[in-house]
């Protein structure tokens, strides 16, 4: 949601499983971009993250995403509206799908670590998006209910996962998802910086 990072998690996934003699296709992934391994690995090829297959295959993905990461960029306004949310009194927390290497080498490269009062990553969780726990754990580091927050993501499983703990959810079209995936968002912006440009007319007001 903050960093252009959906293409780079497709073709790690797509070279890892190549690797391991799994051959799929960028268009398989993308729709699932959100899921947390435990997730997208049995729902792209039918193997368990955590059996014999499935374990090498997430660690050579996770190297090359550790490799990618310094590609990345965030997407433009993304540094501008953490930055701006925060000096307006906003407490914020990050939930990600990612693993916690992967999101601290991320927010790390784009000038954001430091920035949240939690950050959440689908390894410290029992179920990873769709599933709330992610985003329940960030709410509770707040110590905030579900009514006082909102969620910001750009992908139908952030959104999913914000329903299902109860909080409303702003969508972002940057990450390539189409609007018709995002249809739980209580608003949808173009990206980070529509939403800056939108603030004062946006459900974080």
């Amino acid at each position: 949601t903050l960093v252009d990072s959906n293409d780079a998690h497709i073709l790690a996934w797509v070279e890892a499983l190549a690797e391991f003699g799994r051959e799929v296709t960028q268009e398989q992934v993308r729709p699932l971009v959100g899921m947390g391994s435990d997730k997208l690995l049995p729902a792209l090829v039918g193997v368990a993250l955590d059996s014999h297959e499935g374990h090498p295959v997430e660690k050579r993905r996770q190297a090359l995403m550790t490799r990618l990461i310094p590609t990345l960029r965030p997407f433009p306004g993304a540094v501008d509206l953490i930055t701006t949310l925060r000096q307006r009194g906003l407490r914020l927390a990050l939930a990600s799908s990612g693993t916690r290497p992967d999101v601290d080498h991320l927010l790390a490269s784009i000038g954001l670590d430091g920035s949240f009062e939690a950050v959440v990553s689908s390894g410290e969780v029992a179920h990873s998006k769709p599933a709330p726990d992610i985003v329940e754990m960030a709410r509770a580091a707040l110590g905030l209910a579900a009514s006082e927050c909102v969620m910001i993501g750009d992908t139908r499983y952030d959104l999913e996962a914000a329903r299902r703990a109860g909080i409303p959810a702003i969508g972002l079209l940057c990450g390539g998802m189409p609007e018709d995936t995002l249809g739980d968002a209580v608003a949808i912006y173009d990206g980070p910086a529509d939403l800056l440009a939108h603030l004062d007319a946006s459900p974080l007001v």
